[in-house]
């Protein structure tokens, strides 16, 4: 990526051609900031608590140890933030009280509070559902989709995603099944197994009908994927299914692809849905004849592998975008309620690799990580104590609406420098030209970090294992 530095600014400014050769970012850039910084603080017992504002004050040049931002350097557009409406998720949330439900909605997903703008939706069963279900149940092969039914979905899933949306309309909504229906595979079983090539177009016309039965609820679906983690069948423990490298291409580039382009209900289709050690699975499949005419993104989870699989695979293919789509909390890591230093080093590094979406695993289940038919013991962004329907947030949740409130729809991730121990940083540009800083401090100490744009600096004191988020004008 190129880099617009100090040098090449005051040689512009020699020639007397900065207006005409620089935009205004790289003109606020060159003079520094002015204005009040307003900062949130979550560390210890605060919860994203605004904090005194900060000031920028004149500085000579870029300080030792300092963060420098670089407005002239952008990156990828922001979609958005958000968790998984799982059937588990929309079980527990349908079983609040609609007074209690509507408040905890307006916190969640209002612009005005947390925002969160993305969501994921399971097409038929995942592991975390009251039951495995598909939208053709049967064992018998119905190619022409006779019983194809989301009535399942009509009972509490639907009516819940209409009311989040309702409270933020501009909600994005990608869909992904665990498992085509059990005919359509080898094992004829919605646990685990592989896809028989035959049923592809088929499955692409049950992707069709999915995508017009919940645009007849008032659901707009946005993104599909054809398969969530299409390297297992998670050994048959769970609804799971493998797909061949071979056979993601030619359902995508040759019969889903195709029939969605000419769908009154399109969408667009992101591929691999799965970890980020799969990158060269994704290059190559994106070599493919045909295949960028029909791919918008990649779908990455965080589970295996490390987030630069996204900038590796961005760089060589600069036309499609990177999502992140799966990872959350588990009740296996003592404290998963106040770990927000962690995901905040986590979201951080995912931002800094092209993604233009953060979208957590289940947003809501019960204090023992129920319902759940699977082997995984997940927890939930937001956990409904099944006996007091007490609320409580995650830390992954408390770490992400540093992100969500603040950064935008349509923001540009900017550039930040500074190798510092223990202190992750990302910058964004939002559409109002409003700036926002989150900074994560995963040390067992307090650091005092400054700020350097242009010739402005602030400094800001981050308590340990704190997040703080900036904003200014």
């Amino acid at each position: 990526m190129s880099q617009f530095t100090r040098r090449d600014f005051l040689k512009l400014s020699a020639a007397g051609a900065i207006a005409s050769a620089i935009p205004k970012s790289i003109e606020a850039f060159a003079a520094g900031a002015a204005g009040p910084i307003s900062v949130w603080l979550t560390a210890g017992k605060d919860r994203h608590v605004k904090q005194p504002a900060l000031s920028w004050s004149k500085s000579a040049g870029v300080a030792s140890g300092a963060i420098a931002i670089n407005p002239a350097e952008e990156y990828q557009e922001i979609l958005g933030f958000g968790g998984a409406f799982t059937d588990s998720a929309c079980y527990t949330l349908n079983r609040l009280d609609a007074g209690v439900r509507k408040k905890l909605f307006r916190q969640l997903f209002h612009p005005t509070e947390m925002a969160l703008s993305t969501g994921r939706v399971c097409m038929g069963s995942s592991d975390y559902a009251t039951r495995a279900y598909s939208y053709d149940e049967g064992y018998d092969p119905d190619p022409e989709l006779t019983r194809f039914s989301i009535a399942h979905d009509r009972e509490y899933i639907l009516p819940i995603l209409r009311e989040a949306r309702a409270v933020n309309p501009d909600l994005w909504l990608l869909a992904s099944p665990w498992s085509p229906p059990a005919w359509m595979k080898f094992n004829n079983s919605m646990l685990g197994g592989s896809m028989r090539r035959k049923w592809l177009d088929a499955y692409a016309r049950y992707f069709e009908k999915f995508l017009a039965a919940y645009a007849d609820e008032r659901v707009r679906i946005n993104s599909v994927t054809p398969q969530n983690e299409v390297d297992t069948d998670q050994d048959g423990r769970m609804p799971a299914c493998a797909w061949p490298q071979e056979y993601e291409i030619e359902f995508v580039r040759d019969h889903l692809g195709p029939r969605l382009a000419k769908s009154s209900t399109p969408a667009d289709i992101w591929i691999l849905d799965h970890n980020y050690n799969l990158w060269g699975r994704v290059l190559s499949s994106l070599e493919a004849d045909e295949m960028l005419k029909f791919v918008k993104g990649v779908a990455w989870h965080g589970y295996v592998g490390n987030a630069a699989a996204m900038t590796r695979v961005k760089k060589t293919v600069p036309k499609v975008d990177m999502f992140w789509t799966e990872g959350g909390p588990d009740f296996d890591t003592p404290g998963y309620e106040t770990e927000w230093a962690k995901w905040g080093q986590s979201f951080t590094t995912i931002l800094r690799n092209w993604s233009r979406s953060i979208i957590a695993w289940n947003l809501a289940l019960d204090e023992k990580g129920k319902p759940n038919i699977g082997p995984f013991n997940c927890a939930g962004m937001t956990t409904v104590n099944s006996a007091t329907r007490a609320i409580t947030y995650s830390g992954q949740l408390l770490a992400m609406q540093h992100f969500s409130r603040h950064i935008r729809r349509g923001a540009k991730i900017i550039q930040s420098t500074g190798d510092l121990e223990g202190i992750h940083h990302v910058i964004a540009r939002n559409p109002d030209r409003s700036y926002t800083a989150v900074l994560t401090n995963t040390l067992t100490q307090k650091r005092s970090v400054k700020l350097q744009l242009g010739a402005s600096a602030a400094t800001v004191e981050l308590p340990p294992a704190s997040m703080s988020t900036l904003s200014w004008s």
